[in-house]
């Protein structure tokens, strides 16, 4: 294989680090980690953005330096990476004296080369962004973003990006794979569809004098968006010996929010054509995290702080419940209620459950020694099946930038362990004394479970650890390949399997919301009050599709459904059971009231409901016309 590059964007010291900052670099920390399990040469570079007016203009009220600012502020990211377990290889500054080398020499050489060029410029600027717009860019006199500007008409210093427009664009046509997803690369070629200006590229120093002096005028530094870019080659030793960038580069995934495109897949690849340097394969914009359904913002006061989060519910629940609950390219809604509900369902009650039984019972009937399995039959060789082709579909959803659907078909292989597990009953294979096949049973799914702890080590590594040692997995094994993970039998009958405590705790949930009223049985009434259209509207109807479908326990006519919403999966509970198999269910696109209250029927979580029509005993879901994905309003 080649070797493999991923980076994030750097992160400006200014910001506080939230959950944003938190999901690109744990997105980058598992691929790099998943690549390395392949036993691909990999390097994972993340970093800070330390120049710029903001820092100049923090430092000044703090009373101090920006360099002494930025020596403080980095802390926060430095601190947090190491908390959340980030495996960076490399952690750049741009205040770091090699990268101000390798943005100097590169301003040297386009200017002596003509892709610099000295004018005037005129327009806005949003000292918050650090980013320059033009009249029709802005949206009732602010920015895109929303954030305030200001008139700046002053002379500059601008690199020649106009002239790469046309290669740009043909690029791009012949590149599919470069800018990811799809519909992000569309928005690109809309972008060049109109004419592209040069890009100011320097400040004077009269206005902000904190950055990178340009090498060929020491009244200006450089524009924090030009220097920022570079660190991807200088933190790979690009102008050094040689050896180092020439492995590394170009860069397998460039990783970034989808607010920094613009910068990224048109800045980015004209300054390296310049440079005369090749593209990275693929630069990959992810969506946002919402908190409930608005954009994270510290002026609204809905960040959520990452680290509050890890003390709270542990670090790997944090890891889990970022990589599994966002479709790479998509927005997503964070709401700590979801983040239990995903916990407890995934991790408490399926993953955790299982290894605790399956360790507790080997304690029991074998003195915590893993025995041999006897012959096998259908079951074990059906879960066995199921189990090695999870390791084969993982590296498919990994190379194919699917993550969370990687990670659902893992807890795929869970499930239908625990159902293995419920179908052997090896609580009344040991009241009767049978242990050979007892053993076999245990066997089996612990086997299961070194499969299944070896495909989420690189998601929650610290508690796939913890089990990985539980099954007696010498410590050389503990950080699996995935060799290993598509192969049966690589536990070792006759280990002594070491105590497990409380995988995953099951947490308390909040007080649950009032009950909706049970749906009423009666047939539609003949004659209906009239309503307002506006009334309808405030149903919030939305297709889903079904992931999973499973009947709750104790309950014959309650169905809990995993439904995918477009932007997040949700859980539901529907009182179908009678009238359909959960195996009528999975796949098929039904429609939803996707802004109810919570309500905790059973004891169970239920985020919904369903919509069907209903006559006497008979009922029917309501679906949509054609293939329609999650997430399509009704209206």
């Amino acid at each position: 294989m080649s070797n493999f590059y991923v980076t994030t964007p750097i992160y400006y010291v200014n910001d506080a680090p939230h959950i944003g900052h938190a999901y690109t670099t744990l997105l980058a920390d598992v691929l790099a980690r998943y690549h390395r399990l392949m036993d691909e040469a990999t390097f994972f570079l993340t970093g800070t953005d330390e120049h710029g007016q903001k820092v100049h203009d923090a430092a000044l009220k703090a009373g101090i330096s920006p360099q002494q600012h930025a020596d403080r502020t980095v802390l926060r990211f430095i601190e947090l990476w190491k908390r959340l377990e980030v495996s960076n290889d490399g952690f750049i500054r741009t205040t770091e004296e090699t990268h101000r080398r390798v943005v100097s020499e590169i301003l040297r050489d386009l200017w002596e080369r003509g892709e610099i060029y000295k004018g005037e410029y005129s327009g806005w600027y949003s000292v918050r962004e650090e980013r320059f717009y033009t009249e029709k860019d802005l949206v009732d006199g602010m920015s895109p973003e929303g954030t305030p500007v200001e008139r700046v008409v002053e002379e500059n210093y601008f690199f020649r990006m106009s002239r790469y427009q046309q290669w740009l664009i043909d690029y791009i046509d012949e590149h599919p794979e470069f800018i990811q997803p799809e519909f992000r690369r569309n928005e690109t070629l809309g972008a060049l569809k109109q004419p592209i200006r040069d890009l100011c590229i320097s400040r004077p120093k009269s206005r902000m004098s904190w950055g990178i002096e340009l090498p060929f005028d020491n009244n200006y530094v450089c524009y924090v968006w030009f220097d920022a870019l570079v660190n991807y080659i200088s933190g790979i030793g690009f102008r050094g010996d040689g050896e180092d960038f020439d492995r590394w580069w170009p860069a397998s995934y460039h990783l970034i929010g989808k607010d920094i495109l613009t910068t990224h897949t048109i800045y980015w690849p004209t300054m390296l054509q310049a440079i005369g340097l090749p593209q990275p394969r693929t630069i990959f914009a992810h969506g946002w995290w919402l908190t409930g359904e608005a954009k994270m913002s510290k002026s609204v006061g809905n960040v959520v702080d990452p680290m509050a989060m890890a003390d709270r519910y542990g670090v790997d629940a944090l890891r889990y419940h970022l990589l599994a609950d966002m479709t790479l390219g998509n927005d997503a809604s964070f709401t700590e209620e979801k983040f239990i509900r995903r916990y407890n369902a995934d991790l408490a009650n399926d993953l955790g459950n299982l290894a605790s039984r399956v360790a507790k019972m080997v304690e029991r009937s074998f003195d915590g020694v893993l025995p041999a399995p006897a012959d096998t039959g259908a079951d074990e060789q059906a879960l066995e099946k199921h189990a090695t082709a999870a390791a084969t579909e993982m590296i498919d959803h990994v190379l194919s930038m699917s993550l969370d659907r990687g990670i659902a078909r893992v807890l795929e292989t869970v499930r239908e362990t625990n159902r293995y597990f419920d179908r052997a009953a090896p609580w009344t294979l040991a009241k009767k004394g049978d242990l050979e096949r007892l053993g076999t049973v245990l066997y089996t799914a612990a086997e299961s479970l070194r499969v299944v702890s070896g495909l989420l080590f690189p998601v929650i590594p610290q508690k796939m650890g913890e089990l990985r040692r539980t099954l007696g997995l010498p410590e050389e094994k503990i950080e699996p390949h995935f060799s290993e993970l598509s192969k049966w039998g690589g536990l070792t009958p006759g280990s002594r399997l070491a105590p497990l405590s409380g995988l995953f705790p099951r947490i308390k949930k909040a007080k649950p919301a009032r009950e909706p009223a049970a749906p009423s049985t009666e047939t539609a009434p003949t004659e209906v009050e009239l309503c307002e259209i506006g009334d309808v509207e405030k149903l919030g109807l939305t297709t889903a599709v079904v992931l999973d479908a499973r009947p709750v326990e104790d309950a014959d006519r309650l169905l809990r459904l995993e439904i995918d919403l477009g932007t997040e999966k949700r859980q539901i509970v529907a009182g179908i059971a009678k009238q359909y198999s959960p195996d009528q269910l999975v796949g098929r696109t039904i429609v939803v009231v996707a802004n109810l209250q919570p309500a905790e029927i059973r004891g169970v979580r239920s985020n919904g409901m369903l919509l069907a029509a209903k006559k006497g005993k008979k009922l029917r879901l309501l679906t949509v016309d054609g293939e329609t994905p999650g997430g399509w309003r009704i209206s």
